[in-house]
């Protein structure tokens, strides 16, 4: 396991491609193991028959004689030590790279994407984000949300702007919080806000609390009708 191999790609389904390497042997690249990054739908987005491709090997069962290959292995995971390079209250900036009804995609490196929820992206109300961003537009924001194992980063232009919340979010970032708890953050991100007399929901929320932007997409992956980190 592990050995780098070579082979033509031999047939694609639903689940993944077969790739073969040797006269009579085939190996299977799961659909999950094509990119770190892409959201594949299908095998055949990518590859069709007869492209050459290369992978590692990463599984051998010996009974069955079948064995399973990754092709994003031969690539550093981008995600690995996120945290690190994107600890919550970081100014960053980024390439506008799609527009949701929802909100801002934003490219912070090659494979790394942030979202920009409506309620981020101004203080004042936004209807149509295509009116306040364009893509292709590099921005500034700050991250107000990180979940590493779900490969989401929330991002907000909003804050970017407000120098009181930037400030309660980089003071939040300093915090140790147990396990990186979300719900721990936020309860830190209040107490920081209320010292200076302002509330998380005035900060998440145009206008204040109780006057949303519409209701945030939460489950899922909001570039397939629930494609996408909320937060890539």
């Amino acid at each position: 396991m592990g050995a780098h191999v070579r082979g033509q790609v031999k047939n694609i389904t639903n689940f993944g491609v077969f790739v073969g390497v040797d006269e009579g042997i085939d190996g299977l690249v799961h659909i999950s193991d094509i990119s770190w990054t892409q959201r594949v739908k299908h095998p055949s987005d990518v590859f069709k028959k007869g492209d050459e491709v290369e992978a590692i090997v990463l599984k051998i069962d010996k009974e069955n004689e079948r064995f399973s290959l990754g092709i994003k292995q031969l690539e550093k995971n981008p995600w690995e030590n996120i945290e690190a390079r994107y600890p919550v209250g970081t100014e960053v900036k980024g390439t506008v790279t799609s527009i949701a009804d929802f909100g801002v995609f934003v490219q912070l490196e090659e494979g790394i994407e942030g979202l920009i929820y409506l309620s981020e992206l101004a203080k004042e109300r936004v209807e149509d984000p295509k009116k306040v961003v364009n893509v292709g537009e590099e921005v500034q924001a700050v991250v107000l949300k990180l979940e590493p194992g779900e490969q989401k980063i929330g991002l907000s232009i909003r804050a970017f702007d407000d120098k009181e919340a930037r400030d309660a979010l980089k003071q939040v970032a300093a915090q140790p919080r147990e396990g990186g708890s979300t719900s721990r953050l936020g309860d830190v991100l209040r107490e920081k806000l209320a010292e200076t007399g302002r509330t998380l929901e005035s900060l998440i929320t145009p206008g204040g609390e109780g006057s949303g932007n519409g209701p945030e997409e939460s489950a899922g992956d909001p570039k397939e009708g629930g494609d996408g980190p909320e937060e890539s």
